[in-house]
């Protein structure tokens, strides 16, 4: 899919265009169960809910975005309830309420795909930036939020996935074939519910 999506401009590109009640596009992938992903309207906007009952399933959009066009990832998303998960640099604690990646495909060598995840974690610091418990250092994680920040709050993050690429992977990242959404709770058998709002890319 090219570089075209519902309310892209010439210094946006849309990629979850959950406040028009949209999920064109995005398949789902399971890992462990279903995370149940449902566009409903919150505070008057359609957005993306999931919720998580031991399980960790996500939703995946293939899109190619040209970072040195568009280098800047763009979301709000909020939790209501916050992870037992004590440690989540281990394959039991790896749980996460909210999940938001992009994918860099590997294409005919998938062992070689990678991927920038920004995790809302629970006991993590944030900032920290560690390997993926399951997949290694092909699989980034950022801690964005953890214990500390409120439930049932929007927060709003903005990227620079062009830099954070570079940092995390320790390559020179140009563009990405993909983003994903997920919510798992499947390694400490909780629950949660997360809200996503719309996701764009933006030159600034």
């Amino acid at each position: 899919m090219g570089l075209t999506a519902a309310n892209s401009s010439a210094d946006e590109l849309t990629v979850g265009d959950f406040s028009r009640s949209n999920l064109e596009s995005w398949r789902e992938k399971s890992f462990f169960g279903k995370t149940d992903y449902s566009l409903v309207k919150l505070q008057d906007a359609f957005v993306l809910r999931a919720e998580s009952r031991s399980s960790a399933s996500g939703l995946f959009r293939k899109i190619k975005v040209d970072l040195n066009k568009y280098p800047y990832l763009n979301w709000r998303w909020r939790i209501e309830q916050r992870l037992t998960t004590s440690n989540e640099r281990v394959k039991t604690g790896d749980d996460y309420a909210a999940r938001i990646y992009v994918i860099i495909d590997g294409g005919l060598l998938p062992w070689r795909t990678m991927a920038v995840n920004y995790v809302w974690a629970n006991r993590a610091e944030k900032h920290d930036i560690w390997p993926s418990a399951f997949a290694g250092k092909n699989s980034m994680m950022a801690a964005l939020r953890n214990y500390q920040d409120l439930t049932a709050t929007w927060y709003h993050e903005k990227r620079n996935v062009l830099e954070d690429s570079k940092e995390m992977l320790g390559k020179d990242i140009t563009a990405i074939d993909g983003i994903a959404i997920m919510t798992d709770t499947d390694n400490n058998q909780d629950f949660t519910t997360a809200y996503y709002g719309d996701i764009y890319f933006s030159a600034n």
